[in-house]
């Protein structure tokens, strides 16, 4: 029996680009502090949807809830829909981790630019749909984020 030691590692699955979310938001409802975080909510306020084989606008009234877990990290669950240029409905649950510096995390808080590069911003978005797209359903996305004073700017991938 072999311990491992000659083995080699797995390819990493390929990515897809599926398209781009580009969100914007309204002033964040404070909640205060929470066992975990100070909790708060961004309001969704519409945005768009552009990708290869699908193009859309983000419907008003999604939000994004967040736990600030500490200086440096945040907890990310955004749920929102997709209406398709064809008007078909996509909802969009997606949490993901927000983490930098303690200095850029509070910029970002406080509605100021940070550099996308200082920013670790992963999510995983769940897409769910009817008819041509109920297929969403059953695959794995990724995603990678960037935080604007005005809007949140997600790249999201097929895990093929």
């Amino acid at each position: 029996m072999s311990d491992g030691a000659d083995r080699t590692r797995p390819a990493a699955p390929p990515l897809e680009y599926f398209g781009t979310v580009t969100a914007f938001v309204a002033s964040p409802v404070e909640l205060g502090d929470i066992p975990g975080g100070a909790q708060r909510i961004i309001p969704i306020e519409g945005g768009t949807f552009d990708g290869p084989g699908v193009s859309g606008r983000i419907l008003p009234g999604g939000a994004d809830f967040q736990v600030l877990r500490s200086a440096t990290t945040t907890v990310l669950e955004a749920k929102y829909a997709i209406e398709t240029d064809q008007g078909e409905r996509i909802a969009v649950e997606n949490r993901g981790l927000r983490s930098g510096s303690a200095i850029d995390i509070a910029a970002l808080v406080a509605g100021d630019a940070v550099p996308a590069e200082r920013i670790y911003f992963r999510c995983v978005p769940r897409l769910t749909g009817g008819g041509r797209w109920e297929w969403l359903g059953d695959r794995i996305f990724v995603g990678t984020g960037t935080r604007h004073p005005d809007r949140v700017v997600v790249d999201v991938f097929l895990v093929a």
